[in-house]
């Protein structure tokens, strides 16, 4: 690849930033990276009226706790600034205005009421209204109209578009990396708007000039955006600018795999569709972020990239590191991709494992006001004995809170297969042997009541199933040396004492 790469990621302020979003930026950060290139972001606010307060910190909030960050974008390493449209509009009328001296473009001065009264006219008689070559001479513009004329509207402050002049009679050849060749008939194009009398242009005027003066060299967008390929593509050539390589991601679709994932899927089924939590500013209403709800960036990254994208492998599990390495657009998929909720959770279980424990036994004990002025140093130890079985931190107190708390209640189910009429008898000894282990480490506790249960030809099960209910309230958790070895003598034999007593 001998151009020097440069991707952008540019995203409206207009709300939180949905997870096909995160996608979006995830795709191209990866090719950025594998060609040694530049991640761009750049803030798409051209759209006034649909503008957000607090939505563009947080995109860049959502990118930095994904570990996605920008190169360059607002306030960092501004070399092609600004990088908000908002800031640029005084660059966008030039460029109109050069299509118009071109023959690529020209003022339109319909009326809204005109143009409704043509789409419902087109409409009575079952046609689709298109503004193009086979009406636009019967409209009011400056292809229909003389030059006084439409500088006479000009000066009078009239109302007015500049609309890109779609050909007609042409065929155009489009390559997409991901779609692969295309071609569009341009009698089926309609004449787009491009710049309005406000002074503000279109997505496709500012959206094409941004990324030419960015020196934007790979354009990796949402599916979303595929028809506007055509229109484009025709301004790159109008301009006589080279084009950008184009590359389409495919949808990401609903859990059923039938349409496209939004919100209301993530509220309907139970599951976040935006990184961070949102509060809106108007209705304050809160929506749900992966981060609140407990997964790591680690493990969405990891579940993202498999949604469109496929290896070649059998490998699923990649680091971000090893996904710059192995990311190739050509292994992007064009059909939509399914999200499962039950994926991530199993990415998340995994990145649970990797994570250090004194930084969850942190976070756990933030989390629940029963472990406030307890050790940090003993909740590292429980959580490094649970965390196998859990999924977020969240889930540690059920697994972990034996180790806090003595059971007040035991497990109906478990303690009739446990509790036998000679079970006080044996927990009165194996209480008096964990008192005798002098050296009292888990290995020694494990060999003294081991051999005793041997030498004396005692199932396991009649020993240590009691033995379990009484220090955890059920027949589950770790080892029970590790149990008895945490909470140590004392309380062990109080637990003993209490289970022995309920019998």
């Amino acid at each position: 690849m001998t151009k020097n790469v440069r991707v952008r990621f540019a995203p409206s302020p207009t709300g939180p930033l949905h997870i096909g979003g995160v996608r979006t930026a995830l795709f191209n950060y990866l090719f950025a990276k594998k060609h040694n290139g530049t991640f761009v972001l750049r803030i798409e606010d051209t759209d006034q009226n649909r503008y957000v307060e607090g939505a563009e910190d947080y995109i860049v909030d959502a990118l930095n706790w994904c570990k996605i960050p920008f190169d360059e974008g607002p306030n960092k390493n501004e070399k092609f600034g600004p990088y908000r449209q908002s800031e640029r509009k005084h660059l966008y009328k030039q460029y109109a205005d050069e299509l118009i001296e071109k023959g690529h473009a020209y003022y339109a001065f319909d009326t809204a009421e005109t143009l409704d009264f043509h789409r419902k006219d087109h409409e009575a008689n079952g046609k689709t209204f298109i503004y193009n070559w086979h009406n636009r001479l019967k409209l009011s513009n400056s292809l229909s109209i003389s030059k006084a004329e439409v500088n006479a509207k000009l000066e009078a402050g009239d109302d007015y578009v500049i609309r890109f002049k779609s050909p007609q009679d042409e065929t155009l050849h489009l390559k997409d990396i991901i779609r692969g060749d295309m071609t569009i008939d341009t009698n089926v194009l309609d004449d787009k708007v491009l710049f309005k009398s406000d002074g503000m242009p279109t997505y496709h005027l500012a959206n094409i000039v941004d990324d030419h003066l960015m020196e934007i060299s790979h354009v990796i967008r949402g599916e979303e955006w595929l028809p506007s390929l055509a229109l484009h593509f025709q301004l790159y050539a109008a301009f006589g600018w080279e084009s950008p390589q184009f590359a389409h991601l495919p949808l990401i679709l609903k859990p059923t795999g039938k349409g496209k994932l939004s919100k209301r899927d993530g509220d309907k089924l139970g599951f976040p569709v935006f990184p961070l939590e949102w509060t809106d500013p108007k209705s304050e209403d809160i929506s749900r972020g992966y981060k609140e709800d407990g997964y790591f960036p680690e493990a969405m990254i990891n579940f993202l990239s498999f949604l469109g994208w496929n290896p070649g492998t059998e490998q699923e599990l990649f680091n971000l590191e090893e996904l710059v390495s192995a990311f190739d657009l050509e292994r992007v998929n064009k059909a939509g991709a399914r999200f499962d909720p039950d994926k991530i959770k199993w990415f998340n279980h995994h990145y649970m494992q990797e994570q250090d424990n004194y930084g969850l036994a942190v976070a756990f004990q933030k989390s629940r006001p029963e472990l406030a002025g307890i050790d940090t140093e003993y909740i590292e130890m429980v959580v490094a004995l649970i965390k196998e079985r859990a999924t977020f931190v969240n889930d540690f107190w059920d697994l972990s809170h034996y180790f806090f708390v003595a059971p007040k209640t035991y497990n109906e189910k478990a303690s009739k297969k446990a509790l036998k009429d000679d079970t006080a008898d044996i927990l009165n000894k194996v209480k008096s042997l964990v008192h005798s282990v002098e050296d009292f480490t888990v290995v020694n506790l494990q060999n003294t009541v081991k051999e005793w249960i041997t030498s004396n030809e005692i199932g396991f099960g009649k020993v240590m199933m009691p033995l379990r209910l009484a220090l955890v309230g059920e027949l589950q958790g770790p080892d029970v040396f590790d149990i008895i070895y945490m909470i140590g003598k004392t309380e062990t034999k109080k637990r003993i004492d209490t289970i022995i007593a309920s019998i």
